[in-house]
Order: structure tokens, then C-alpha cells, then sequence
């Protein structure tokens, strides 16, 4: 009992603070502030984010010694705000609820732009999955999915080629133009994923695996990271803030479906995460259709109304042959489908001011 006791004092005892420069602030004051933080006794973890007009520093750790710092009266500082939520660095506060933008390869998404990734759930036959992805890019796809490391829940079904796929993932990127999402599953193999791709995707069962999240903020790649089949949104969050704080900015967040009383549909696809994240985090929100169906047949109505809501993109899995794929075949969209889905939901995207995130 003492020892949760002084837990709760101590994370009552953060500091959570944001500290806004004014738009004339030179670089050597904004270092000045930052080492200022990095010298003090709060033992804080910093951000920072250099805006079109601002830059803001955002601060976390021991609030026993930030009162001391007196950071208004410092040159080039505007207000130092506190950050009320529990994750901090994702959180809209962050960025003084400017939302994040950002460009991967030849592709955007953000506020302005609808994104389109699609390709095979995994890669089961090289060539299969080049044209998948070759038909993809065809139809309107601004990155492709293909995995190579599968989490399977039988240790008996088919868990992808593992690293004998890397140089399918560098084929499709090199064929396509396009940059190429996969999954990482275990630590030992980021530095080999890294190389071959352009986003690292943290699946559902790996989104509380904070070691693993600590590792992939520190590659330098993208992170794609869905949530959890039965987290909250806080929790999401939270594990966005892993990744954030080892350097890496770029995260986007995944909506899959979560884990309800519902057996009709694999999972239950929650669209209330799209406009609600819009209010409590800057990140880029996207929505999983095709684990949430677990049905071919429901996917594009689902994405179509991930698009209307406001999502910034959806993540769709498709080829030639889902009857034959080895893993998720039944939610898998043909690709003679793909180009129609895509007209679709760009047409849907469009109507809340999203234009496609590549023109074809």
C-alpha cells in the first residue's frame, strides 16, 4: 500500500509543461532554454517542435524544481503552459492543437490529405505479391502494405517469410515508386526491417510492448502503430508517447477494431476514434478496415465511412487470389476491386476537404 501510495505521489509530482517561444526567438535562445531544462533537477524529457511561426518545447519529468527555473523571465520565451493529459507529447496541447503533416516518400497525410495504403497481407509468393502491390499503386495507393513478420494466434499457422521476404519489401518499393509499410514483431530484427522499408508498423498485440516501441522510436522511420484489441484511446496514446519521446515525430495512429460483446463481425470498428482524437492528439489518425470486417464484403462500406468522418487515411488488404492466401483471406479485397474502392472512398474523402494523397 505504500509503495502505490508514493507511485501516485510521484506521478502527481510531473512536471507536464509546454513552453512556447516567441516568433522572433533566435536559435541560440531556443538552445538556451533547452539546456537550461536538460541542467536542472526536474530530470525532464524534452521535445521540440519548430513550427511555421513558433517553437515549442515540450517538457516532462520531476516537477520539484521547474518552479525554481523561472523560464518567463528567460530571453525569447512567450508562456510556459501545463499539459493536463496523460500522454504529453502526443497530446494537441503539444503542438498548441496544430495538427501534424507529415511526407513519406512521395506520400502525405494530414489534414489536408486522405491516404491510401494498400497491398497483400503477406508476402507468400514473391511475384504474387509484386503485382498486388504493382495493382495497388495502379489504382490510387499512396503506400503499400506487405508483411513479412506475421503474429499469429496458432503457433501452427502461417507466420510470414520472415527476413527471407526483406528483398520482396526493396523489389515493390523499387518497381512502384511508392514507400512500403511492414510489421515488426521482435526487436532483433528492426535494424533489417529499417533498411528494406519507409514506415515501421507496430501491430495490436505489440502496442503495450513498450521495449519494442522505445526501439522502433529510435530508427528513424515512420511508425505506424494500431491500437490494442481491447486498450482505451488513453492507452493509445500513451504508447505513442514511447515512441515520441526516443526522437521519433512521424507516429500515426491506427484505429483495427476493438474487442465487444458483438460475435457477427470479427471485431467492432469504432468511428467515434476519428473525431475524438482530432480533439486530444496532433498525430494523423487512420482506420483499419479490413481486421475490424474480417469480411471482404463489409470493407469498402466501412471505408467509405472512415473517409466521412474525417479519417486521414485507411489501410487496406488486397490481391489477385484471397480465396488462396495463406493468412486473412477472407477480409482480403481482390485487387480487380481495389480501383473501384479507391474511386469511392476518395469521392467521400473529398467531401470533408481531404484531397487524395497522390495523384494518378
Amino acid at each position: 500500500m505504500q509503495k502505490r501510495a508514493s507511485a501516485r505521489r510521484g506521478s502527481a509530482n510531473l512536471a507536464r509543461m509546454i513552453v512556447i517561444m516567441h516568433s522572433d526567438a533566435s536559435e541560440a535562445e531556443i538552445i538556451q532554454v533547452e539546456e537550461r531544462l536538460r541542467q536542472s533537477e526536474a530530470n525532464l524529457h524534452l521535445k521540440r517542435t519548430d513550427g511555421e511561426e513558433l517553437t515549442i518545447i515540450a517538457a516532462v519529468g520531476d516537477a520539484s524544481a521547474v518552479d525554481a527555473m523561472q523560464l518567463e523571465s528567460l530571453a525569447g520565451v512567450d508562456r510556459v503552459m501545463p499539459i493536463s493529459k496523460p500522454y504529453k507529447l502526443a497530446s494537441s496541447e503539444a503542438r498548441q492543437h496544430e495538427r501534424s503533416a507529415f511526407q513519406i516518400g512521395s506520400a502525405k497525410i494530414g489534414p489536408e490529405h486522405f491516404c491510401l495504403i494498400a497491398g497483400p497481407c503477406t508476402v507468400e509468393d514473391n511475384q504474387r505479391a509484386i503485382d498486388d502491390a504493382v495493382a495497388s499503386s495502379a489504382a490510387g495507393a499512396s503506400m503499400i502494405r506487405a508483411g513479412i513478420f506475421k503474429p499469429r494466434t496458432s503457433p501452427f499457422a502461417f507466420q510470414g517469410p520472415g527476413l527471407a521476404g526483406i528483398e520482396t519489401l526493396k523489389e515493390i518499393k523499387r518497381i512502384t515508386g511508392l514507400p512500403v509499410v511492414s510489421e515488426l514483431t521482435s526487436a532483433r530484427h528492426a535494424e533489417a526491417l529499417a533498411e528494406a522499408v519507409d514506415v515501421i508498423q507496430i501491430g495490436a498485440r505489440n502496442m503495450q510492448n513498450y521495449n519494442l516501441l522505445e526501439v522502433v522510436g529510435k530508427l528513424e522511420r515512420p511508425v505506424l502503430l494500431k491500437r490494442g484489441l481491447s486498450s482505451t484511446l488513453d492507452e493509445l496514446l500513451q504508447a505513442a508517447d514511447y515512441i515520441l519521446k526516443e526522437g521519433q515525430e512521424q507516429v500515426i495512429l491506427c484505429e483495427r477494431g476493438i474487442r465487444t460483446f458483438e460475435t457477427a463481425t470479427r471485431f467492432t470498428l469504432d468511428l467515434n476514434v476519428i473525431p475524438y482524437l482530432k480533439l486530444q492528439t496532433h498525430l494523423p489518425v487512420i482506420i483499419d478496415p479490413s481486421h475490424a470486417a474480417g469480411d471482404r464484403r463489409l470493407v469498402p462500406a466501412m471505408s467509405r465511412a472512415a473517409a466521412a468522418v474525417g479519417a486521414d487515411g485507411i489501410i487496406v488488404e488486397t490481391t489477385a487470389e484471397p480465396e488462396l492466401a495463406l493468412c486473412d483471406g477472407p477480409q482480403q479485397v481482390p485487387v480487380a476491386e481495389i480501383a473501384d474502392l479507391a474511386k469511392a472512398v476518395f469521392a467521400h474523402a473529398r467531401l470533408v476537404g481531404r484531397a487524395p494523397s497522390r495523384n494518378f
